[in-house]
């Protein structure tokens, strides 16, 4: 009863003053512990419940496994483990198993896990719906769907769980109307849980939007998660965008209040269009509806404000954030870059820091990027030093590319190389195409050819690249150079990428 009402003082009071406790004392407190989230203390009474001699039953057994994993304590779970094997009076049940399947898929041994699994006598939905999500967690997608397969020749029918847990799958290995037609033939279509699931998956891979509408429109209760999976779904695309703020029109008629994922997908659905007007509506309507103070909402509303040219928009939500994150203090960074305002976009990166919160990845490439299109070589220098020694900052092929792109355009060329040579395995097409384009500028021609040479044996089938060789071999003067290229570009029918500029 106090484990119901979440009332745990009075549990341990009544607890303690039992002259004597069962099995069934010792599970009702380490459940009561569970429940109101004292994890520590489940767990630790399941240790003196062990020491007493008193064995317990499978479920709380799976229950306490559950706990580990959620508490983060990978050697009690392996120590429980082994108890199955050191006591005979411990029952090994699929309950037990399929709990210990899934605390060795969270701990990242997955051998282990198909060991423990193939231990499971009668194996039921429970069991093979946990090793496909674990299989998913860890991006094991085809080892998913073939535990899906051999569940259906043992003659297991997939709940709609088990239907849910295979979506990802499904969609990473392109699938989607394979699940999609089991579903159907089964009767899960009718699910508002699975159709939703559904749904999502199809809106998330940007191509299948008209089956998406078809389950949307079929689907006689739409909750806000619908609509707003729907919502994102249009916003991805420029062409479907302002589908995206129709149905929000159609969703307030319905009668059905956003949330902030709704409205996170609206301002999507503005950047897209670069729409400063309908931005002006959804964040009207974000602060009439309260969804405004949502941190999320007001970093995209900084991005959205920036890229659909209002920058003193985007200022004014910086400012009147109570609360900022890394993400808040990139934004608007990458907002002055985009203007070409890089000496506030340095100051605010400075008054980031002094603030006490740690830049990222992304933060490191906004200022790499806006010192190198203000040309501020050294304060570009300072930038990229200091994201080398940050040990909480992985630097990408993005942030080389663009501190060699920094270094060429300013005629630091040795500088530049330097940079490619102690880069090892990073270097990726963009970086080499940087240097060139650097030691081509610059009067370097045979540098410039050696890396327009590097270039085309690492994308022989890039067009851009030939054409980069072929104005090097003309600024030498190797007119013989530009035939055989030119000639060769013919031959394998390449086509460079038109640009186009809509004004």
């Amino acid at each position: 009863m106090y484990a119901k009402l979440s009332d745990t003082e009075s549990a341990e009071k009544v607890f303690n003053e039992m002259p004597s406790r069962d099995t069934i004392s010792w599970n009702s407190m380490i459940n009561c512990y569970t429940q109101n989230g004292f994890l520590l203390k489940a767990l630790k009474m399941f240790k003196e419940m062990y020491s007493q001699g008193l064995v317990a039953k499978p479920e709380l057994v799976a229950s306490c496994i559950s706990t580990c994993v959620k508490s983060r304590n990978w050697r009690l779970g392996r120590g429980i483990h082994a108890l199955f094997f050191l006591n005979e009076r411990m029952e090994y049940s699929t309950f037990v198993a399929t709990a210990l399947v899934n605390f060795y898929w969270r701990f990242g041994d997955p051998d282990m896990a198909f060991r423990v699994f193939d231990t499971i006598l009668e194996k039921n939905e429970v069991s093979w719906t946990a090793m496909i999500s674990g299989s998913i967690e860890n991006r094991e997608y085809a080892r998913a769907f073939d535990c899906i397969r051999a569940m259906q020749i043992e003659n297991i029918k997939p709940n709609r769980v088990t239907l849910v847990s295979i979506l990802p799958a499904c969609a990473e290995l392109h699938r989607r109307k394979e699940i999609h037609g089991y579903a159907v033939r089964h009767g899960y279509d009718s699910d508002a849980l699975f159709s939703s699931a559904l749904l999502h998956m199809y809106c998330e891979c940007g191509g299948e939007l008209q089956i998406a509408r078809v389950i949307f429109n079929r689907c006689v209760e739409k909750e806000v998660v619908m609509w707003s999976s729907m919502i994102a779904g249009y916003s991805q695309s420029k062409d479907k965008a302002r589908e995206a703020i129709k149905l929000f029109n159609e969703m307030q008629t319905h009668g059905t209040l956003p949330n902030s994922a709704t409205i996170l997908a609206l301002i999507s659905a503005c950047t897209r269009m670069l729409s400063l007007p309908d931005g002006y509506g959804v964040h009207c309507y974000s602060m009439k509806s309260g969804l405004c103070t949502d941190l999320f909402v007001q970093n995209a509303l900084i991005n959205m404000y920036s890229k659909c040219g209002s920058l003193k928009d985007g200022e004014r939500v910086f400012n009147e954030m109570s609360t900022r994150d890394c993400v808040s203090w990139s934004a608007l960074i990458s907002a002055y870059g985009l203007y070409g305002r890089a000496e506030e976009a340095l100051k605010l990166f400075h008054g980031m820091q002094e603030s006490g919160i740690k830049g990222d990845g992304v933060t490191y490439l906004a200022v790499l990027l806006t010192c190198n299109h203000g040309g501020l070589v050294d304060e570009g220098r300072m930038v990229f030093e200091r994201a080398m020694k940050d040990v909480n900052v992985c630097l990408s092929r993005e942030h080389y590319a663009c501190y060699i792109d920094l270094l060429g355009r300013a005629g630091k060329l040795e500088d530049a190389y330097d940079v490619v040579c102690k880069m090892g395995e990073k270097r990726s097409p963009r970086i080499w195409t940087c240097l060139a384009s650097a030691f081509r500028l610059y009067g370097r021609l045979d540098l410039a050819e050696s890396a327009a040479d590097i270039l085309v044996g690492i994308e022989p089938e890039n067009a851009a690249n030939y054409t980069m060789l072929s104005m090097v071999y003309a600024e030498s003067g190797n007119w013989r150079g530009v035939e055989e290229v030119r000639r060769y570009i013919k031959e394998r029918k390449l086509n460079k990428n038109r640009s186009f500029s809509k004004i």
